[in-house]
C-alpha cells in the first residue's frame, strides 16, 4: 500500500503535502475525466548528484563523507548504527521507467518505482561499499548519538 499510516513526523507537512497531490488526481479524474498519477521513486543516486554534505542524500552524501575522510586523513562518520534499511534506484533507470510510465501507465493510483523489500540495503553496507571503492583504510564512526 502506498500510503499506509501517517507520514513519519520529520516530514509530516511535506509527507501530507505529497499525499494531497494523489487526491487532486483523483478529484481531476472524477470532476473533467483527466488520468494523472503520482510516481513514488525510492532514493535515487547517479550522474550529476548532489555532494553538499548540507543538502545531499543518502548515496552522495555518504560518497561526500568518503572523500573528505581520505583526503583529511580523519574518520568516517556514519549517522546512527548504520542499521537503516533503504532502496536506491540509479537516476538513468528512473528516467527510462519515467517514460514507460508517461507512455504506458494508465491508471490514476499511484506506482512506486523501488525494489522489493528483499533487495533493502542497510546504510552500513551502502557506507561500507564506497569506503571499498575509495579504498579508504581509516577509522570508521558510528554516531550512535544521532538517528538511524
Amino acid at each position: 500500500m502506498v500510503h499506509d499510516g501517517p507520514p513519519h513526523p520529520s516530514f509530516f507537512g511535506y509527507g501530507y503535502a505529497k499525499r494531497m497531490v494523489d487526491v487532486l488526481n483523483k478529484a481531476y479524474n472524477e470532476e473533467y475525466g483527466c488520468l494523472f498519477t503520482s510516481v513514488l521513486p525510492c532514493n535515487i543516486f547517479g550522474p550529476h548528484d548532489n555532494f553538499n554534505p548540507l543538502q545531499s542524500q543518502v548515496i552522495p552524501g555518504l560518497i561526500s563523507k568518503a572523500y573528505e575522510a581520505k583526503k583529511n586523513g580523519t574518520a568516517f562518520e556514519i549517522w546512527g548504527t548504520g542499521a537503516a534499511q533503504r532502496q536506491f534506484i540509479y537516476s538513468l533507470d528512473l528516467a527510462k521507467l519515467f517514460i514507460w510510465a508517461v507512455r504506458s501507465y494508465q491508471e490514476i493510483e499511484p506506482i512506486i518505482f523501488a525494489s522489493d523489500l528483499e533487495d533493502e540495503v542497510s546504510i552500513k553496507d551502502v557506507a561500507m561499499m564506497i569506503l571499498e571503492a575509495f579504498e579508504f583504510k581509516g577509522e570508521v564512526k558510528f554516531l550512535t548519538d544521532k538517528g538511524d
